[in-house]
């Protein structure tokens, strides 16, 4: 799977959470977003298959 990249902005109280997160489960900052991303899909009844991720629409 490729992975793009893009900026993402956000206030550092949340910044700091993630990392808090991301140290305690031994995990980078960008993996620790993509694990939180791909859950709350999951929970919100979203699935993402492979040809979705790379469709524009």
């Amino acid at each position: 799977m490729d992975k793009a990249a893009f900026a993402l902005r956000l206030d550092p109280v949340r910044l700091t959470a993630i990392r808090r997160r991301a140290d305690a489960e031994l995990r980078g900052m960008n993996a620790q977003i993509e694990i939180l991303l791909r859950e709350d899909l999951t929970r919100r009844g979203i699935r993402v298959t492979e040809d979705r991720e790379n469709d524009p629409t």
